[in-house]
């Protein structure tokens, strides 16, 4: 097997509960990059909330994937590589459906610059999306209204609650999309918090990174990726070497991946050493 590009979820895979990079999963990262396999981070983050761990990292060779594969952006100019934005009016539509279910809605905007969160209302009960706002409030703005405030294409719109929530507005979603934009969920049952994203149909991780291999002229079967969650399967589907961390839900485990030991014990670090560094 010989692997030119390893493609790497963040949250769940290679940062630990803990939400922190290991120093063994740093430098295993470094070491791939030594040996001339190139490394990219494909996530559902925010590039703002991405860009530190690519730095942490030393990936800045590579396009950081965002947003689910909706934007690809130079982590060190921030020039955009690959963007897809969602419909405008879909996206005021999408609000409305976030105010029928009392669910706190957000628009991801402003994809030429770090990027920008609007919103008009957080809900006082979700203590893990205030606390979000607040880590990271240089790229955030309140607006009064943010139906009115979406006057063109915004790179995504988000919800942020509990899983049964999201789990009832994705079902809902499912039904009424009719393939005008396609809802991702992230889960993370444990903590019963989840994230929906809504983005343009055509975007996911695995077309994303099928877009950079293809500029690197990289074949599928030279790509391995390492992911967690329901955002990844697409991405894992598409390369030919998937790895599944331990720490996934259930449901996907039994996708017929390639397992490795859960983000608590570098799973991630452990899968790169064995199959592309060969060190045991």
């Amino acid at each position: 097997m010989h692997i030119k590009l390893l493609a790497l979820d963040i949250d769940g895979t290679i940062l630990n509960s803990q939400h922190k990079l290991t120093e063994r999963t740093i430098k295993t990262v470094q070491k791939t990059m030594e040996s001339s396999v190139k490394v990219v981070l494909v996530t559902g983050r925010r590039f703002h909330a991405a860009l530190p761990i690519a730095q942490e990292l030393g990936c800045l060779d590579m396009p950081l994937i965002t947003h689910n594969g909706a934007l690809s952006k130079d982590p060190r100019t921030l020039a955009v590589f690959d963007y897809n934005p969602l419909d405008k009016n879909l996206a005021q539509e999408l609000v409305l459906l976030g105010r029928d279910y009392k669910a706190d809605t957000l628009c991801c905007d402003s994809p030429q610059t770090e990027g920008l969160l609007v919103y008009d209302h957080i809900s006082d009960s979700n203590v893990r999306l205030k606390a979000y706002i607040a880590m990271f409030h240089q790229y955030t703005y309140q607006v009064r209204d943010l139906y009115h405030y979406i006057t063109h294409p915004p790179i995504q719109i988000f919800y942020v609650g509990s899983c049964e929530l999201m789990d009832e507005i994705n079902d809902k979603l499912t039904q009424e999309l009719h393939g005008q934009a396609k809802s991702v969920l992230t889960a993370y049952r444990p903590a019963n918090m989840a994230i929906l994203d809504v983005i343009n149909p055509i975007c996911s991780k695995g077309a994303a990174l099928k877009t950079l291999a293809e500029s690197l002229n990289i074949e599928q079967n030279e790509v391995m990726a390492i992911g967690d969650n329901q955002n990844d399967i697409e991405m894992l589907q598409y390369v030919g070497f998937p790895v599944m961390m331990a720490n996934s839900e259930e449901s996907l485990l039994n996708k017929g991946f390639t397992m490795t030991l859960s983000n608590d014990e570098d799973g991630a670090a452990v899968a790169i050493e064995k199959y592309i560094l060969q060190t045991h």
